[in-house]
């Protein structure tokens, strides 16, 4: 007696975060296009875009309760490409060509470093050296971070026009550092786990609404600040990261010593 063979496919439903990540990664795509054709601020606005349909597609899937191995799988390559090859090959056009091999060198390290960074992530290795999410931290800079900060230089420089922001070797030098960061075992915080005082939520409100605001009429200047902001929390990430360890080390210590008798 032949069994009909169940197979099962990608429901409508869950086609719906999918599609979303898809366009992140023709946004990636068209960002590099831009920056072949010279057009620097839409290549930076159009991976913008793709971070923001990043962060979209995940809560549209938990939403709809539609998350699938597939959508995992085509989120990491999609943000290889819109946070890894993307940024490295804009900074690599408007900067670090300039360099010849050197330059060439730095766009790889953050191409390379997104795509380790993301490997990681999907694989759960170390997980013993990683912050715990739970506790409020990431493992290194999140990969659509890593890709704005790394144009905080470009930031600057379509702000003023300064060509020294344009330097190679500076730029170069930058996105090492970047790179560092991204698949480095350092503490950052985890902004969706974080929970404001109800006394200040109003405040967070007001901060959020002049944020994009600032965005839309002052956007180099407005990223510059999230940028530099963002790179200022990661000490003190560190040291709250620490303090925790500390403390779950005490109260493990504590919880397996034996009770004295009465």
């Amino acid at each position: 007696m032949n069994k009909r063979r169940e197979v099962r496919g990608l429901t409508l439903r869950t086609l719906v975060p999918n599609a979303i990540t898809a366009a992140a990664m023709c946004l990636g795509l068209t960002a590099i296009r831009a920056a072949i054709l010279q057009d620097w601020d839409a290549a930076v606005l159009l991976v913008f875009a793709a971070g923001v349909l990043d962060g979209l597609d995940g809560r549209t899937a938990r939403f709809l309760n539609a998350q699938s191995k597939f959508g995992a799988e085509l989120d990491s390559l999609a943000d290889s490409l819109s946070f890894g090859v993307a940024p490295a090959l804009i900074i690599y056009l408007w900067s670090l060509q300039f360099l010849d091999r050197l330059g060439w060198f730095a766009a790889l390290a953050v191409a390379v470093a997104c795509a380790l960074r993301l490997a990681r992530f999907n694989a759960r290795i170390d997980l013993d050296e990683q912050p715990h999410k739970s506790a409020g931290f990431l493992t290194g800079v999140p990969a659509p971070v890593g890709a704005g900060v790394a144009f905080l230089p470009m930031y600057l420089w379509l702000e003023t026009g300064n060509p020294a922001l344009r330097e190679p070797l500076f730029v170069g030098i930058w996105l090492l550092v970047i790179a560092f960061l991204m698949i480095s075992n350092v503490a950052t915080f985890s902004w969706t786990s974080l929970r404001p005082r109800r006394n200040i939520r109003l405040e967070l409100l007001l901060i959020g609404a002049l944020l994009v605001a600032a965005l839309i009429l002052e956007p180099w200047i407005a990223l510059s600040i999230v940028s530099a902001g963002y790179l200022a929390t990661v000490p003190y990430s560190i040291l709250r990261y620490r303090k925790f360890r500390r403390q779950r080390a005490a109260n493990k210590e504590a919880s397996s010593a034996p009770e004295r008798p009465a």
